[in-house]
Parts: structure tokens; C-alpha cells; sequence
């Protein structure tokens, strides 16, 4: 069962892919990693928050270069060895370094933003708060950092987030569109896409 779903987070989890244990929990699965990156295609795209590296991996097939960043030396020790595994490692530059602090030196087409979601507490709540996440900068800190780099962002968010907080982020004159993303044919998360990323 446990080998089964993992192929599932990762068709090519045999192969040899490598997970930690927080990976194991947050992970976007491959499939839905494909469409947001189908979504995302564009020349320089930027994983702020890459951990394990699914999200970088689709978006090398879908961009021509990606940069992955992570805070933790680990997860981008794991992320360049299963971009290895894909035959992508060549397509991304791993960067290991805190994306709020990187960010005035970046520049690229799209930011794709999935920050730490708090742990598995987060699907307890009723509603998740964005202003909970990363304490204590908050989801809109966070993207109000990445639309300094483009007005295109894609943000990979718990399930049950708020929709008018994820609308206000959008501001008066700029548009939105969230998607519920389905794994197992349960909804498991949802990604909101700004700027022309958005097709409403």
C-alpha cells in the first residue's frame, strides 16, 4: 500500500527517488505537479520553496530553466538527486538560501510559491488562515515578495484556505483563478493562479 501511493507522489519513486521525512507529508503528487506546470511554461521560472524538488522536476520539462530554491541544504541534496533521476538535473539551478531574502536579486517569468503549510495541523482547522503560514511574515508577505519579481504567481495552498483571502491578495484591478486539485479523487489542495496565469 505505502509503495503503491508512493508511486503515485513520484511515477518514478523506484528508481531510487529519495523523500525526508517532512517530504513523505508535503510533496505535491506528480500528477498534479504536471498540470501546474503545464500552467506555468515560460522561459525562467522560480521554485521559492522546492523541497523534495516534485514541482522543479515537471516545471523542467514545461520551462527553460527553473530555479529551485530551498532553505534547508538537505532538501536541495534531494531535490538535485531526483532531478537526477528524471534526466532534468541540467535544466535547474539549485539554489540553497531563504527566498524572502534572495528575492530582490531575482528576476524570471513566473514564481511558483508552495511555503511550509505548518505541519499536518493545518487540515484540523476549519479555515486556514494564510497569515499562519511561515510565522511571522504570512502568506501575503510571502506574496507580495514574489510579485515584486512578476505579476505571474501560481500559489500551491492547503485545501481548506480561505477564498477571499486568496481573492484579496489578487488586488482591485488584477484577476485570479483557483483550482482545486484532486489526488485519488479526493480534493487535497488548491492552486491559485495570478497575472496571466489566471484564465477567468
Amino acid at each position: 500500500m505505502q509503495r503503491k501511493k508512493r508511486r503515485k507522489q513520484f511515477k518514478r519513486y523506484e528508481d531510487g527517488i529519495k523523500l525526508d521525512r517532512e517530504s513523505w507529508f508535503s510533496v505535491t503528487p506528480e500528477e498534479i505537479a504536471k498540470d501546474i506546470a503545464e500552467r506555468c511554461r515560460c522561459d525562467t521560472i522560480i521554485d521559492a520553496f522546492c523541497g523534495a524538488g516534485s514541482n522543479s522536476i515537471q516545471f523542467a520539462f514545461t520551462c527553460e530553466r527553473v530555479i529551485a530554491i530551498d532553505i534547508d541544504p538537505n532538501k536541495i541534496k534531494i531535490a538535485r538527486h531526483n532531478a537526477g533521476i528524471y534526466g532534468v538535473e541540467d535544466r535547474i539551478e539549485f539554489i540553497t538560501g531563504d527566498f524572502l531574502q534572495l528575492a530582490p536579486q531575482l528576476s524570471a517569468d513566473v514564481v511558483f510559491l508552495s511555503p511550509p503549510w505548518g505541519g499536518p495541523d493545518y487540515i484540523k482547522r476549519r479555515v486556514f488562515d494564510l497569515e499562519s503560514m511561515m510565522p511571522p511574515f504570512g502568506g501575503k508577505y510571502i506574496f507580495d515578495i514574489a510579485r515584486r519579481i512578476t505579476q505571474h504567481v501560481a500559489y500551491y495552498l492547503p485545501r481548506n484556505s480561505d477564498p477571499l483571502q486568496i481573492t484579496m491578495l489578487a488586488g482591485r484591478y488584477d484577476k485570479v483563478e483557483m483550482q482545486q486539485n484532486i489526488f485519488n479523487g479526493k480534493f487535497t489542495a488548491c492552486t491559485a493562479y495570478y497575472g496571466e496565469l489566471a484564465r477567468t
